[in-house]
């Protein structure tokens, strides 16, 4: 099982970047180069635990539906979100969040499963390991250039 482990430093609040990391706003702004919008459930505002969204987006050249749970919360260190439907065999990603001195550490850690058997781990290991890496690493740069600037307050509401 694919794993992707990032740790990003953010000179902001904890509390802020917990909620900013929350925010359906923001994550559709972060991901608008892939179309990424979100087409049921929390559509808008923060998600909260036992909620859920589902994201269409174009990914590898084709629309795809991704439906996620934040299954599990402890404001403001940790957070979960899983995959309820989508392409992948199993998603899992862990979002947590440690105060220091001068701001905040956020660490991800992701694991994906996409199935098809050799084929499938061939492809996670030349190709899209790499690409969803990519996309976390997009993701929290907006979220730290949104939580280091004055404007963070419009994606908490």
């Amino acid at each position: 099982m694919p794993y992707i482990h990032l740790t990003t430093f953010i000179a902001a609040p904890i509390e802020r970047v917990f909620d900013l990391s929350r925010s359906v706003d923001l994550h559709k702004v972060s991901m608008q180069a892939y179309g990424e919008i979100p087409v049921q459930g929390t559509t808008f505002g923060l998600l909260n635990e036992g909620e859920t969204v589902t994201w269409k987006a174009k990914h590898l050249f084709k629309e795809r539906f991704l439906k996620v749970k934040l299954s599990f919360s402890k404001r403001p260190f940790v957070f979960i979100d899983e995959q309820v439907e989508g392409p992948f065999k199993s998603l899992k990603h862990e979002h947590y969040f440690k105060p220091i001195e001068n701001g905040t550490l956020l660490i991800d850690q992701f694991r994906f499963e996409t199935g098809r058997g050799k084929i499938g781990a061939l492809f996670n290991n030349l190709y899209l390991t790499k690409y969803m890496e990519r996309l976390l690493e997009e993701r929290n740069k907006a979220i730290k250039e949104v939580a280091e600037r004055n404007q963070w307050q419009k994606y908490l509401k």
